[in-house]
């Protein structure tokens, strides 16, 4: 695999991770481009302990556009977007929207209460483009592209992690309008946090407990009384296994998990990241069989922050969720959930799982 890296007509970072290592990338954005926005505020919420983003700036970010005018496919002579060739493996660029970047606020922010503290949402967010089909889908991808995702994500995971105002890295995928994607073509998204979210704290939390009772690694334990089980297991290798989880959140909710214990994604070996690719597009296309149509689906990589005193006891892995609880209808985040974090599921998690692994390919 080939990395190349330049810069965007507004001074953006833009990546190329090519499959071949002959791959030569000239290209140049000659794009007239307004200022990159300062970033945002972080404003702190004392009664939940938690941090919120306030980035307006994102008010005008571009909204399902036609394929004709998308800004993720490549340039044409007619036509230039976000990514300057005319053809790409894989592309990481910087967010020209984002909700955390580097460029930080000449003026002093003022805090609204002496209770909330007030400071730049300083942190990065990038995009990452996985082919250049507009019309594909992550589903769709051969295993080689599978791997060269993997090697970006790992890629960007240590160059961000090194970045001393980032606390954690998480790369996504939203999938689907009903999810509130405002961009069709496929992409992941990568957030550099200036602090650690409050569900890796819960986590981390919930793993020192753990330790402190058993001297064991919790999401090992998980993982093996998942495949001890058996009954919400829907695929996996010898590398890796995808169950739903016994307490599931979702109506269709799917962890992939590697067997070894892997903070992160620098840490998977090759042999790993080769047997993720067959797990997962499995685990994809039996979402999309479910019920005739693509499944709208967050994919959210869960690794360790980069920093935190309790790091070693967090447990890489991917979990999959889905708003679709049956054909034509959605799962709302209504009263309990949003309100009071109290989820309420509608789909047994072991009827799920039978669903999934009798859908046929």
């Amino acid at each position: 695999m080939k990395r190349t890296s330049i810069e965007l007509a507004d001074g953006r970072e833009l990546i190329y991770f090519d499959e071949r290592d002959d791959a030569v990338r000239d290209e140049i954005d000659r794009r007239d481009l307004p200022p990159r926005p300062v970033a945002g505020e972080l404003r702190y919420d004392p009664l939940v302990d938690e941090w919120v983003a306030i980035a307006a700036h994102r008010q005008t970010r571009t909204f399902l556009p036609a394929t004709s005018d998308c800004p993720l496919c490549p340039s044409t002579v007619d036509r230039s977007t976000e990514i300057p060739a005319f053809d790409y493996d894989v592309v990481v660029f910087e967010n020209r929207f984002p909700s955390f970047n580097h460029h930080l606020p000449a003026e002093p922010l003022v805090a609204p209460t002496p209770l909330s503290p007030l400071r730049p949402a300083a942190g990065r967010c990038e995009v990452v483009c996985f082919t250049p089909d507009h019309n594909a889908s992550f589903a769709a991808l051969p295993h080689d592209r599978v791997r060269t995702v993997m090697a970006a994500l790992a890629d960007r995971t240590a160059e961000l992690s090194a970045l001393p105002e980032i606390e954690h890295v998480f790369p996504f995928e939203n999938r689907g309008e009903e999810i509130g994607v405002t961009l069709s073509h496929p992409h992941g998204q990568i957030y550099g946090y200036p602090f650690v979210p409050s569900r890796t704290r819960a986590m981390l939390a919930a793993a020192r407990r753990y330790a402190d009772e058993t001297g064991g690694v919790l999401g090992s334990a998980v993982l093996a009384a998942e495949q001890e089980a058996k009954v919400r297991v829907v695929g996996g290798n010898d590398h890796w296994t995808a169950y739903v989880p016994a307490a599931a959140r979702w109506p269709f909710e799917v962890h992939v998990v590697p067997h070894r214990h892997v903070l992160d994604l620098t840490g998977l070996t090759d042999a790993e990241v080769a047997a993720f690719a067959p797990v997962y597009l499995d685990v994809l296309r039996r979402c999309d069989g479910l019920f005739g149509a693509p499944l709208p689906y967050i994919a959210a990589w869960h690794q360790a922050p980069v920093r935190h005193p309790d790091r070693a006891l967090s447990y890489l892995h991917l979990q999959l969720t889905s708003v679709r609880r049956a054909a034509g209808k959605l799962k709302y985040l209504a009263g309990s959930e949003s309100a009071m974090g109290a989820f309420i599921n509608d789909v047994r998690p072991e009827r799920a799982a039978a669903m999934l692994r009798e859908v046929t390919l």
